[in-house]
């Protein structure tokens, strides 16, 4: 399938690992010129050798906290007008209400959740003015399973998700598209830590990580690819329909229900 994005100009958050890194390769593969952005420049500059040792594409790289006072402003003035928009730092720290202290939490809300809207208002004003665009926000389908050991997360997530569909619900009638995904658990080295530290909490034993894994769907993790690919379809014109909705990918974690 052609996705026509050949030529395209995305700006990716959170590209130096994970998913992020999964998406600056798989959007390079489709000819789309990257702008990439996080705190760790090191993985920036490995990541883009490799990509072009293997593609034509241009990659600029922007190593930044958008944490920062004007940092996201900044970016933009150094981006300039791109076509997609994909929101995807940020990890907010797992726990319950009382490991999680006020400096904690507002301090995961500010890369992420605070980090998304300041994004998202910058660009789409960019994409209203030319009336196209997309916006993505890579979210988490902790905003969906309300789990008190992920209190922050899934409370964050949950408001990423009411902002997406509100601001994509009306976009259309500015010629911009606002889509947020959903992953669950994916094989990462975030989901590992993030098991490692349940196993130890409740199981007693990090090494005992691995027993999670097993009551996944098809007893893994999402492969990177099952994510990013999806995200990869959503910006392209193929899904050109698609806004103001949220897309989940976790094998059904998050539509299991049970009266018993």
């Amino acid at each position: 399938m052609q996705l026509g994005l050949d030529g395209k100009t995305a700006l990716i958050t959170g590209a130096s690992q994970g998913i992020g890194e999964g998406l600056a390769r798989a959007f390079a593969e489709e000819g789309v010129n990257l702008h990439l952005t996080a705190r760790n420049a090191d993985n920036l500059e490995r990541i883009k050798s490799e990509i072009q040792a293997v593609s034509p594409v241009s990659i600029t790289l922007h190593p930044l906290d958008i944490t920062k006072p004007e940092a996201c402003q900044q970016l933009s003035d150094m981006v300039g007008d791109i076509d997609i928009l994909i929101n995807n730092a940020g990890a907010i720290p797992s726990g319950n209400l009382f490991e999680i202290d006020e400096a904690s939490w507002r301090q995961g809300w500010e890369l992420k959740v605070m980090g998304y809207i300041n994004l998202c208002r910058i660009f789409y004003a960019k994409m209203k003015e030319k009336s196209e665009g997309v916006i993505i926000n890579n979210i988490g389908n902790g905003g969906e399973v309300f789990d008190a050991n992920y209190i922050a997360g899934t409370t964050g997530n949950a408001s990423l998700m009411a902002f997406t569909r509100a601001l994509g619900g009306a976009s259309l009638s500015d010629g911009v598209r606002v889509v947020g995904v959903n992953p669950g658990p994916v094989k990462t080295e975030r989901i590992v830590n993030i098991l490692k530290k349940r196993a130890k909490t409740f199981l007693g034993d990090e090494s005992r990580y691995t027993e999670y894994v097993e009551n996944f769907p098809l007893h893994r993790p999402a492969h990177v690819h099952e994510v990013t690919d999806l995200i990869v379809f959503l910006a392209s014109y193929r899904s050109g329909y698609t806004s103001g909705t949220i897309i989940t990918v976790d094998g059904g974690i998050s539509s299991r229900r049970s009266i018993a």
